[in-house]
């Protein structure tokens, strides 16, 4: 009998290059736009994916208007307001909404993830996240953004309180016996009652059970205390890897630290990547190279700056990176850059570029090569599948799935049809 091949995890995102909106098709602001959003998620469950992934922040990026003014990302919507409504019309796909634990209370995010949950029938998702925008902080009368030890320190417990509030109800609690007036059994009611360091919550939730038991948990920590939460909090663990070799080095030590931290679940790893498609490998390197042309130097100048946590205006573009001083932004961001600088021997204007446009894992080339890569990938244990961003919208995921979809099925890595109920069992999780 032949071994059942194991199946990728679909994850997808808008693109985060800072060309993506200019480029030749694309819709400008097609990720603030409720009707284009709503098309993309109709199009990802077409696709048999898994999930869409939302980024977020609490605040402008840092910059002048200069450079603020040439970014699409300066604005966008707010997850939990639009993906109750993307709920709506889709049946399968799961919802991943990130929300801050920097920035927000656990009882209000709470309730607003478990009834994202009982909206959509058990599809939603949560990318726990510490802010890592300073600017944030000004935001919510804070004088100073909190330390990055302190955050994750918070993080972590700020999970273990939406833990208690999302186990506030047993499954089976709401009897609603009309004839003895008994809406719930009290016996199966759990107030939480956490006093811990940083909160202090009663309880218990006032929305019931989530339909998973809990949300699916995402993280994206990779500095040591992130890897650290993610282990011990995640369920899908999102990263940014380059190379085959360094992410099977990630994903054994994520692994290794679940087990370490009691995990009994395996955490599912789900590295990012640009996928660039073209009818002949020439022509999807082309659609690359323009989709970098499309990017500002002075705005690619002020990203760097803000992904160093360091002010690097003063320095000559032309020059080599300068030692970087840490701060109190992402560790992992800077060190992912600063390493980056020193690998290709990268003047501070080129690095400028590659972080403006896109640093990650990038696949470029026919729909075939695409298959490719996700298989090695997969099959070499250096991801159990991929958080998917498109050249551009909406031309790049129709392309995706009427080329790389088909091809996927074709091989058995990909479902016809989805065969669980709700997005923890798409993903093949332990409901909670």
């Amino acid at each position: 009998m032949t071994p059942q091949l194991k199946k990728l995890i679909l994850l997808a995102m808008p693109s985060i290059h800072a060309g993506a909106w200019r480029y030749p098709g694309a819709i400008p602001d097609f990720h603030r736009r409720f009707e284009h959003m709503k098309w993309f998620a109709k199009t990802l469950e077409k696709g048999r994916f898994d999930g869409l992934f939302l980024p977020d922040s609490l605040a402008v990026r840092a910059g002048s208007v200069d450079t603020l003014m040439r970014s699409s990302s300066v604005v966008t919507l707010d997850p939990l307001t639009l993906l109750p409504a993307l709920a709506a019309v889709t049946r399968h796909l799961g919802l991943i909404a990130t929300a801050s634990t920097t920035y927000n209370e656990p009882y209000m995010l709470a309730r607003r993830l478990a009834s994202l949950d009982v909206i959509s029938a058990g599809r939603a998702g949560w990318n726990l996240v510490t802010s890592s925008n300073p600017n944030e902080a000004a935001n919510f009368g804070v004088q100073s953004h909190l330390e990055h030890g302190a955050r994750y320190d918070r993080a972590r417990e700020f999970s273990q309180v939406m833990e208690g509030l999302w186990e506030s109800w047993e499954a089976d609690a709401f009897c609603m016996d009309a004839a003895s007036g008994v809406y719930f059994d009290p016996a199966k009611l759990h107030t939480p009652n956490h006093q811990g360091p940083h909160f202090a919550v009663k309880g218990p939730l006032n929305v019931a059970r989530p339909v998973q038991g809990r949300p699916v948990i995402v993280q994206a920590g990779a500095s040591e205390a992130g890897r650290q939460i993610a282990a011990e909090t995640a369920e899908v663990i999102f990263t940014y890897q380059t190379d085959l070799a360094s992410a099977q080095v990630f994903y054994a030590d994520m692994r290794s630290r679940a087990v370490a931290a009691g995990r009994t679940d395996a955490v599912k790893v789900v590295p990012a990547v640009l996928v660039v498609l073209g009818d002949t490998l020439e022509q999807a390197q082309r659609k690359r190279s323009r989709l970098d042309e499309l990017v500002d130097d002075q705005s690619c100048l002020a990203t760097l700056s803000i992904a160093l946590g360091h002010d690097i205006s003063a320095y000559d573009p032309a020059g080599p990176l300068p030692e970087i001083p840490e701060s109190n932004a992402s560790k992992s961001g800077r060190d992912r850059v600063v390493r980056l600088a020193a690998r290709e021997n990268l003047s501070i204007l080129a690095l400028a570029r590659r972080v403006c446009g896109y640093q990650g894992l990038e696949m470029v080339g026919t729909a075939e090569m695409i298959v490719d890569q996700m298989a090695l990938w997969l099959q070499q244990e250096a991801a159990d599948g991929f958080n998917v961003m498109f050249s551009h919208l909406p031309g790049g995921v129709s392309e995706f799935v009427a080329q790389v979809v088909p091809l996927l099925q074709k091989r058995g890595l990909l479902r016809k049809r989805y065969e669980g109920r709700c997005f923890r069992e798409n993903l093949g999780l332990v409901k909670r």
